[in-house]
């Protein structure tokens, strides 16, 4: 029988050794890498999360679980998770409560009734 070749294409050139391929695709760039990072870094200068930081750290895990690179990012979420205390399981049973609980990005989850109009600055007539 004939052995399969696999080939690939890299800058125009065909490449018959699969293991080349594989070893250039160990260390991608992912095309959120300079959002995230800025997410991170301001993760890291949390001593004590609130939930929306919480939630975003298991986001990002998430995102950077299986990905082939970004690995300064995936160390620093691990120095994360140990400065609060925390680990991958703990975090994740944290975050499920947060969702459970209705927590939504963005939204106050303040039950203040009316329309937030300050009615102390306005002049009396």
């Amino acid at each position: 029988m004939h052995a399969l070749v696999l080939k690939f294409i890299e800058n125009g050139t065909i490449l018959d050794d699969s293991t080349h391929y594989h070893e250039e695709m160990k260390e991608q760039n992912h095309p959120l890498h300079i959002v995230d990072r800025d997410h991170i870094d301001r993760l890291l200068a949390k001593d004590i999360p609130d939930e929306g930081d919480l939630v975003e750290l298991a986001r990002l895990f998430l995102r950077y679980e299986d990905f082939p690179g970004a690995f300064d990012l995936k160390e620093d979420m691990k120095k994360i998770l140990n400065a609060w205390g925390q680990t991958r399981e703990s975090l994740n049973e944290k975050t499920r409560n947060i969702w459970e609980s209705g927590y939504r990005p963005g939204v106050n989850r303040d039950n203040t009734v009316g329309s937030g109009f300050d009615t102390s600055d306005s002049d009396a007539s």
